[in-house]
């Protein structure tokens, strides 16, 4: 019984650990500007790992690819937004399903192009700071709202299910090769 244990938590820290270095890595290939798996990422981590990782790993991963990519005057805004994320993916880690995986990669699209957005307007000298000037912020963003929405979601899909069929796979290795029951 003690085995099933310590392999049933390898076999979990193994399909964790690719599915979020795989995605991790994507952002730092060329990509259109917000197709990045981050928030599916903080969607997963919330949902499968336990809170002090759950934080951790998308956080580190904005952290260290940021290095290489460069800092900003919104990551503020853009770290905020991923933190909120991965509560949404601790609210539905109960009821994991597909219609309530695609609600919370909706909701995480809506939450990050509002916060960021605001940041944009908040901490530059793009937008005038009148009430028009975080309107028009929002209104340019448009494109790459529609980026994100569809990012959030094949990333979001792609970690769970992904992680399901690599759960899978390594579960049906380690236990025929173990001959555990």
């Amino acid at each position: 019984m003690e085995n099933r244990k310590i392999l049933k938590k390898t076999n979990k820290f193994i399909a964790t650990l690719l599915i979020v270095v795989l995605a991790a890595s994507m952002r730092l290939f060329p990509h259109p500007p917000n197709f990045a798996p981050i928030a599916g990422i903080s969607l997963f981590s919330g949902a499968k790992l336990n809170k002090k990782q759950a934080f951790l790993i998308p956080l580190s991963v904005m952290f260290i690819s940021d290095i290489f990519l460069g800092f900003h005057s919104t990551m503020l805004y853009v770290y905020l937004s991923f933190v909120l994320i991965v509560f949404i993916g601790i609210f539905v880690k109960k009821r994991l399903n597909f219609h309530s995986l695609v609600i919370a990669s909706l909701t995480s699209s809506v939450l990050f192009y509002f916060i960021t957005n605001f940041g944009v307007w908040a901490s530059t000298s793009l937008y005038p700071k009148t009430l028009n000037g975080l309107l028009q912020s929002y209104i340019i963003a448009i494109p790459f709202f529609k980026n994100t929405i569809v990012s959030d979601l094949l990333y979001t899909g792609s970690l769970f299910y992904g992680y399901q069929l690599i759960e899978y796979l390594v579960k049906r290795f380690v236990f025929v090769k173990n001959n555990v029951k």
